[in-house]
């Protein structure tokens, strides 16, 4: 078994993985703006269908959750049918699913959306790891990872400045009917430009094997807690609740809110390529760096909620910068899963690894979404109630962390070599 992209590789080879790498960020890109259509227009979502914060976090958690259930399979599908076919449906999955978003009458029609939406969404990100992994030099896999995860967070911008004014201009069907049409015009791309030529045999193991092997890597299961730590703060940040705590909470209006998103991203831009570089040449230090930048966003958080009022831009700025580094430090799961893993297993692995994040996030949108509506009572919300809401992220922190260091010793107490290399490697 080998690879196809190797430093001696043709250029002309070279420029074709570059162009399938293009293609699958722009369906990145497409799905990211999918999922956080709805990060600037929650409060819009709440009148149009008349719903309180619990009723809208479930708009959020349903499509979260089906996304991550979905990981498994998508991983699985992904080992036997190669990126091209799961993309391409992942694609037009999601445009059905905006259709359906845009025309919805009510919320129940809304939440069957926000579901068809996670499926679709379920095979994008895996698919595109799956590329990389298969056809990047090792040592290029951890910055491509990264820079992926960057570029793809422009979706966010487009989601949170573009599609609402667009909102605003023409109105939720029509916004919503455009994304859709944008989506099912990058499927097709995907269809023409992405193929698995080059990529390498896959063993048509049991699924049932594949996913025990998987799992029994100890490096699997370093990564899953590692995903599952670095992915809640800033997905609930960015999915839903960021956007009604900066503007209810703590006062902003709508452009300024925007502003700090951008920063999100940009951020994001800054940390990427930064974090990849520090996980690809010293990967002993994984854990390491994980435990800072969790640390980080958890000091950023307690700076802003134990403020005696509303807090001053400059710390939201902090505390948008450290909701970046989030998607970065989550990244580094999958540098460890890559090498924990050999190839014919190595999206099964993915999708167990990528499920933890969305675990995460599922249980810490929903319980905000709950403390909200327990003290606003579906009425308005409040600085007070935020800081109370905002809370419930420490326990998963400490959880969260304790598992990735009992993680990391059992790996480095067995001396667990990395199959792909046949180097110890480390997170």
């Amino acid at each position: 078994m080998t690879r196809s992209a190797t430093p001696a590789a043709p250029w002309r080879q070279r420029i074709g993985v570059l162009a399938v790498w293009l293609v699958g960020v722009v369906a990145y890109v497409v799905s990211i703006v999918n999922r956080t259509s709805l990060s600037a227009l929650g409060l819009e979502a709440a009148d149009r269908f008349a719903i309180t914060a619990a009723t809208l976090s479930l708009l959020a958690v349903v499509q979260l959750a089906i996304y991550g259930a979905l990981q498994l399979p998508v991983g699985l599908l992904l080992d036997r049918f190669g990126a091209r076919t799961v993309l391409t449906v992942g694609m037009f999955v999601m445009a059905a699913a905006q259709v359906l978003l845009a025309i919805a009458p009510g919320v129940g029609l809304a939440i069957a959306a926000r579901l068809l939406m996670g499926a679709g969404e379920a095979a994008i990100f895996p698919g595109l790891l799956r590329v990389i992994g298969m056809r990047f030099p090792r040592r290029l896999a951890p910055t491509a990872v990264q820079v992926t995860g960057l570029l793809g967070q422009f979706g966010q911008i487009i989601s949170v400045v573009p599609l609402a004014a667009l909102v605003g201009l023409s109105g939720w069907t029509s916004a919503f009917l455009a994304v859709a049409g944008v989506t099912a015009l990058v499927g097709v791309l995907v269809v023409v430009v992405v193929h698995e030529r080059g990529s390498i045999a896959v063993a048509r193991e049991p699924v049932g094997r594949s996913v025990r092997a998987a799992w029994r890597a100890a490096g699997t299961r370093l990564a899953f807690w590692v995903h599952f730590v670095t992915s809640f703060s800033g997905n609930a940040f960015a999915i839903l609740w960021g956007f009604p705590f900066l503007v209810a909470g703590q006062g902003l209006d709508a452009a300024t809110a925007g502003g700090l998103f951008t920063v999100y991203v940009v951020g994001g831009i800054v940390f990427g390529p930064l974090v990849g570089a520090v996980s690809g040449r010293f990967p002993r230090a994984r854990t390491a760096l994980v435990i800072a930048l969790v640390a980080a966003q958890a000091a950023s958080w307690a700076a802003v909620l134990v403020f005696p009022d509303r807090a001053p831009l400059p710390l939201l700025v902090v505390l948008a910068i450290a909701m970046c580094v989030g998607g970065p430090a989550s990244m580094i799961a999958f540098d460890i899963v890559r090498d924990h893993n050999p190839p014919e297993r190595l999206s099964t692995a993915t999708g167990v690894v990528n499920g933890a994040g969305f675990l995460s996030s599922i249980l810490v949108v929903l319980a905000i979404g709950a403390v909200l509506t327990l003290q606003a009572g579906g009425g308005e919300f409040s600085l007070a109630a935020f800081r109370l809401a905002e809370l419930v992220q420490v326990p998963f922190w400490a959880i969260g962390l304790l598992l990735v260091v009992r993680a990391h010793r059992q790996v480095t107490s067995r001396g667990i070599d990395a199959p792909r290399t046949g180097a110890r490697v480390v997170g």
